[in-house]
């Protein structure tokens, strides 16, 4: 291989990583890259933890409505909702209603 081709292919490797991340240099394509590796492993654990909350409220639910209950609980659903809000401000309300909205009816 010629030096001209090993250049070649090495100028189109980096520039297809700097592509696929909005990045200038190859350094911060490097640092993106990594990044978004764990994004990737946080978004698969909050996954989970949606999951297990899901079955958890699914365990609540059946219980109240076991009891003559109701299946939903609204001043629980309001302390949730300050919660995410105090924590996360105005979106965290639009997240705790996402994760409310996941859990409510799986009975």
């Amino acid at each position: 291989m010629t030096t001209a081709t090993t250049a070649t292919i090495a100028t189109t490797a980096t520039t297809g990583k700097t592509d696929k991340t909005g990045a200038r240099t190859p350094e911060a394509a490097d640092v993106i890259e990594g990044a978004r590796d764990r994004i990737d492993a946080l978004d698969d654990r909050i996954i989970g933890l949606v999951q297990e909350r899901m079955a958890v409220s699914a365990v609540i639910q059946e219980a109240r409505i076991s009891s003559g209950g109701r299946r939903v609980n609204l001043s629980r659903e309001m302390e949730v909702l300050a919660h995410y809000r105090d924590a996360l401000g105005k979106p965290g309300t639009s997240l705790a209603m996402t994760l409310l909205e996941l859990c409510r009816g799986r009975v």
